[in-house]
């Protein structure tokens, strides 16, 4: 047995022995099978007097002389079940009373009745020990209360906490409504490459692994846009991803170095008619979800049924007293901050090129004062490499983001199509790489050839699934919404 100090040895002794006296007279202790008839969620729909055959973990016994109850538990839920030494025979009853312990799974045969409470119960008049526990389950008041535990035994955690168990089913059962939702409009589900020569698609530092087979370092995944853009290149006129992704970059209660995001993208459109696909999916989401589009964020009251926009670069000319988009020289526009008294100079000097340093003031100064949904729009182009530029002036790019309580949850825009655009704006980021920028853009030739082929008019959005489930279902930090958050 693995070490575990929440076990005595008396106690891992006393199952150990019960398990023993399964084998001797069942053959088997951890059985292959039992043919329910229906889940736990279902039967709860039976009338009374129905004859069901229901499995599931115990989860608590309550012993009454001749009569006892428990309770069995399975994702959906629980439901009670009652057994009488009348009914069940001497033998029988005594039994399960010796062998079955709290985490043990059982399969329960009988008729489905109310109690003078009032709680539907299962009066059994069969069991089967199905697989015994070695370990008990968490104290059922007080359950797992470290947070380091939780994360590391998400298992208990579900099981003994109403809240984690409720979250994490409600995140899993929101990617099948977003798949759904996806499905319906026309877009085709694909996969594309995890590890990768270049990671691209975004401004973040990638993992690097090395191939063994081939000899060669590859790069994880930060993003599947340019590949999801290379098939609507080959045809597939709408495609979309649940993606994993990784970047390796620091850790908060919003951002993790594995996440999961789902991105699409859509021929012959262009971000004014994927800004609105965006606000009705999430809208539809809330409401398979939540049944309301007003919910609360840990405290928060947070209204889906309208949103709210920002001018980004006219918000940012505010804070730098001048039009962010007259600069191309970084130190000079890291003065005017200074100038006005923004920042100490001191603070800045890590800040290598003009996309980071105008992302640093608009995280320090901005994003955090932004609670109800707000779509901002207008950023300018050195922002984002793979963004089309305005029609009216090519400085800026046709882009938005939304925003809830401080949270990026998407980023979307009419993507650049143009070979020419793309291979200069890729020119310009390895130039931000060469001066320390980390999380520049890395530059991928193959992607610019590929659009050298042609692509059609071209829109796009990423969304983080484990972002937009924390706020869904009010959790304070990504790992509350992924079932085996990665741990030190």
């Amino acid at each position: 047995m693995s070490e575990n100090t929440n076990i005595s040895t008396n106690e891992l002794q006393a199952r150990l022995q019960k398990t023993e006296n399964i084998r001797a007279r069942d053959g088997v202790v951890w059985k292959d099978k039992f043919d329910r008839t229906h889940t736990i969620v279902a039967a709860r729909d039976l009338a009374d007097g129905t004859s069901v055959k229901l499995a599931g973990r115990v989860t608590a016994l309550r012993w009454l002389g001749k009569l006892m109850f428990g309770r069995i538990y399975d994702i959906d839920g629980e439901i009670q079940f009652s057994m009488s030494r009348e009914e069940m025979g001497e033998e029988n009853y005594k039994f399960f009373k010796a062998n079955v312990d709290l985490g043990d799974f059982v399969g329960i045969t009988g008729e489905l009745y109310h109690t003078t409470a009032g709680e539907l119960t299962v009066r059994v008049s069969a069991y089967e020990i199905l697989a015994k526990a070695l370990r008990p389950l968490p104290e059922k008041f007080h359950g797992l209360t470290d947070t380091e535990t939780r994360y590391r035994q998400r298992y208990l955690d579900i099981i003994s906490n109403p809240d984690a168990r409720a979250a994490l089913l409600g995140r899993f059962k929101m990617t099948q409504y977003w798949r759904d939702f996806m499905n319906k409009n026309g877009f085709l589900e694909i996969e594309t490459p995890i590890m990768q020569n270049v990671a691209s698609g975004a401004a973040a530092k990638p993992f690097t692994t090395h191939h063994n087979a081939l000899d060669a370092d590859f790069q994880l995944r930060i993003s599947p846009e340019l590949f999801l853009k290379q098939a609507i290149g080959a045809g597939f006129d709408r495609v979309y991803e649940v993606a994993k992704d990784f970047r390796n970059e620091g850790m908060d209660a919003m951002h993790l170095q594995e996440f999961t995001m789902v991105e699409w993208y859509a021929a012959y459109w262009d971000f004014e008619r994927n800004m609105k696909f965006t606000w009705d999916l999430i809208q539809d989401l809330l409401m398979k979800t939540r049944g309301t589009l007003k919910i609360e964020y840990q405290g928060t009251p947070l209204d889906f049924t309208s949103y709210e926009t920002m001018d980004y670069t006219a918000k940012m000319n505010e804070f730098f007293g001048c039009n962010i988009l007259d600069f191309d020289d970084v130190d000079a526009l890291r003065a005017r901050l200074v100038e006005n008294g923004m920042f100490p100079a001191g603070e800045l000097d890590d800040l290598k090129s003009i996309p980071t340093l105008v992302d640093y003031v608009y995280k320090r100064k901005i994003r955090g004062n932004i609670i109800n949904p707000t779509f901002l729009y207008n950023y300018p182009a050195y922002m984002v490499p793979l963004a089309r530029r305005n029609n009216d002036d090519d400085r800026r790019i046709d882009m938005f983001q939304l925003l809830v309580c401080g949270a990026e949850l998407c980023k979307g825009y009419s993507e650049l199509v143009n070979p020419i655009q793309q291979l200069a704006a890729f020119e310009e980021q390895a130039k931000n790489i060469a001066h320390g920028d980390e999380e520049a853009f890395n530059p991928d030739n193959d992607f610019v050839r590929a659009m050298e082929h042609g692509f059609p008019p071209i829109s796009g959005v990423g969304m983080g699934v484990d972002r937009l489930a924390s706020i869904i279902f009010d959790q304070p930090t990504l790992r509350d919404v992924i079932l085996f958050p990665i741990m030190k």
